[in-house]
């Protein structure tokens, strides 16, 4: 599995919210400019987030993003099932019916190991498990955070 940018720009974007969240919404220009992303593809971004029930949008003068549960309670499946969809190499994995050979296919086994392995990696860590391993590292004046 390969993650797009809309996994991986998303990731990001849910980080420095997590960490810029204080009792106010965070302005949506000012994660774009701090994760050097186009504010029009971050606006995409947050769509299927907010939809999703990770991150809540305020609207007004001191309107923007804040994080709809704790950071503890977001996994990083839930993100990236919401980003990417599905962790599975292959289709037939989802999707055994699109292949003749899925109830004998040996290298479909694989890859359901794989997508099993992926998604136990994912579930295993919240966005507070990041900001922990964040703030653990040392960071760049600009307050850039890269995944």
């Amino acid at each position: 599995m390969k993650l797009s940018t809309r996994g991986r720009y998303g990731t990001r974007a849910l980080l420095d919210l997590a960490l810029h969240h204080a009792d106010e919404p965070v302005a949506l220009k000012d994660i774009a400019e701090r994760q050097q992303i186009s504010l029009s593809y971050l606006e995409h971004l947050v769509a299927p987030l907010i939809s999703g029930g990770i991150v809540r949008s305020v609207k007004g003068p001191k309107g923007g993003l804040s994080l709809a549960k704790a950071p503890g309670e977001i996994k990083l499946s839930e993100i990236i099932q919401l980003l990417e969809g599905s962790t599975a190499p292959v289709e037939c994995v989802d999707n055994p019916a699109i292949c003749s050979r899925s109830e004998l296919c040996v290298t479909r086994d694989v890859w359901g190991e794989m997508k099993k392995a992926i998604n136990g990696v994912l579930e295993s860590i919240t966005l507070k498990n990041l900001v922990e391993r964040q703030q653990n590292k040392k960071t760049p004046k600009e307050s850039m955070y890269f995944i």
